[in-house]
């Protein structure tokens, strides 16, 4: 078996705990392909997906129409204004939306605030899945913003994998998988 790209060894770190019914959250929709993926592997549960571009929550609702997919034309630091219902997974694709305007990028603060907020909703074995770009300007200061913050959590409290390919070329994007302890 050859080891798996970034996306797709996130993608199954959800898939190993998610069941029909959960609640998830895609916290960065942009053109909205895990916000789908997320609706299929809950065909019973609801997915929230939120994006600070209009046009970035206008695509993904145009492209994926599901009973079960909330779009959220909101910041993701702001989750908690729009659930409160235990949540078992979310993930996040930082950066900027691909093919859109590059000087719009998720930061660190912002994106810090919404980890933790999805942190507190998450049930006891949830996990939020975090793919760091970080080939950018913003993206290199969130990146390092998020090491030291996770770094920081207590292991008593959740597990922080690192998943990276430390040979690539072009700052290769890498996974951070926060898991709560029971």
């Amino acid at each position: 078996m050859m080891l798996q790209r970034i996306l797709p060894a996130g993608k199954d770190f959800i898939k190993e705990i998610v069941s029909a019914e959960d609640i998830l959250v895609d916290a960065t929709c942009g053109n909205g392909h895990d916000t789908a993926f997320l609706s299929r592997l809950a065909p019973d549960g609801h997915i929230y997906s939120f994006d600070v571009q209009a046009e970035a929550i206008d695509s993904a609702r145009e492209k994926y129409q599901a009973d079960n997919i909330s779009f959220v034309h909101d910041g993701h630091e702001n989750i908690s204004k729009y659930i409160s219902t235990p949540v078992k997974a979310g993930i996040f694709n930082l950066g900027y939306l691909p093919g859109g305007d590059k000087s719009i990028t998720t930061v660190y603060d912002t994106t810090i605030t919404a980890v933790d907020a999805l942190f507190n909703l998450l049930t006891p074995g949830g996990r939020i899945i975090i793919v760091v770009y970080h080939g950018h300007d913003s993206g290199k200061i969130e990146r390092d913003a998020l090491l030291e913050n996770l770094s920081a959590w207590p292991q008593d409290k959740a597990q922080v994998l690192k998943y990276q390919y430390i040979n690539q070329k072009n700052s290769a994007p890498f996974l951070l998988v926060i898991e709560k302890l029971k």
